[in-house]
């Protein structure tokens, strides 16, 4: 049998339903589920896509994770149905927050839907953040000072798309950049505008279709107290940004 056809029916002897109830569920005949649970046909996207509904669990985690290894009462499900991430508390019921180190950067892209992968990272807890699902992340470059690349931003996760703001900065887990911290400047229907603060770098777009995970910034961890400085380089930045409010002044006059 494969991955898949054993996970559908672990998770259909835990939900304690029949072959043709869940069959029903996924609008297919018995007959045809059954090749399918007994791993003598392989699935075809409609079936996919209609048993992930059914049991609200992301097609990835269906073909890619073992779930008789994964106690899935202790997973959280996101919204979209598309991933589980798996939730490890304190001995005070409060949520760890995994570190993706920088050696992880690169795996991450790979690794963020498989629960082994995330519970194996590091964990410390900060009760103080309060509630929902949070990870560190390191970030690099000079982009979003005074982040530097011993940095680590600790981000909530965004559920939907709506919950993100102009002018707040998030974790995007996209697949062509792998982990980027910026600023969100703009959004639309299908892509949004995001911007870094340090101003010698101009906003860009990314595709919607590209982002796998946003993450909202809650707080950051660094290991650099290095004291601001006045070079050249930072008052030519300043000179940049009051030409940019003066233009911005001038267009709302």
């Amino acid at each position: 049998m494969s991955l898949f056809s054993d996970n559908i029916k672990v998770l259909r002897s835990k939900k304690g339903v029949t072959q043709q109830v869940v069959a029903d569920g996924c609008s297919v005949p018995r007959d045809r589920y059954v090749k399918y649970e007994g791993g003598i046909n392989l699935p075809p996207p409609d079936f996919l896509l209609a048993v992930s509904r059914y049991f609200h669990i992301s097609i990835d985690i269906l073909l890619s994770v073992d779930l008789r290894k994964i106690p899935v009462d202790d997973l959280l499900k996101l919204g979209d149905n598309r991933i589980l991430l798996p939730i490890v508390v304190d001995k005070n019921g409060n949520n760890f927050i995994e570190i993706v180190p920088h050696k992880a950067r690169a795996g991450y892209l790979t690794g963020y839907s498989d629960p082994e992968f995330i519970e194996n990272l590091q964990q410390v807890s900060l009760p103080f953040l309060g509630s929902g699902k949070m990870r560190a992340f390191p970030i690099g470059g000079d982009s979003m000072p005074p982040h530097t690349d011993k940095s680590f931003i600790v981000g909530r996760y965004i559920e939907n798309l709506g919950e993100i703001k102009k002018d707040k900065t998030y974790i995007i887990i996209t697949l062509s950049e792998g982990i980027t911290y910026k600023r969100l400047n703009s959004k639309n229907a299908d892509s949004i505008t995001v911007e870094p603060d340090n101003i010698i770098y101009s906003p860009y777009e990314i595709k919607l279709s590209d982002v796998l995970e946003i993450w909202e910034y809650v707080a950051h961890i660094g290991q650099d107290d290095n004291k601001p400085t006045t070079e050249s380089g930072s008052m030519d930045n300043l000179i940049i940004q009051m030409s940019r409010d003066i233009s911005q002044l001038k267009s709302r006059i």
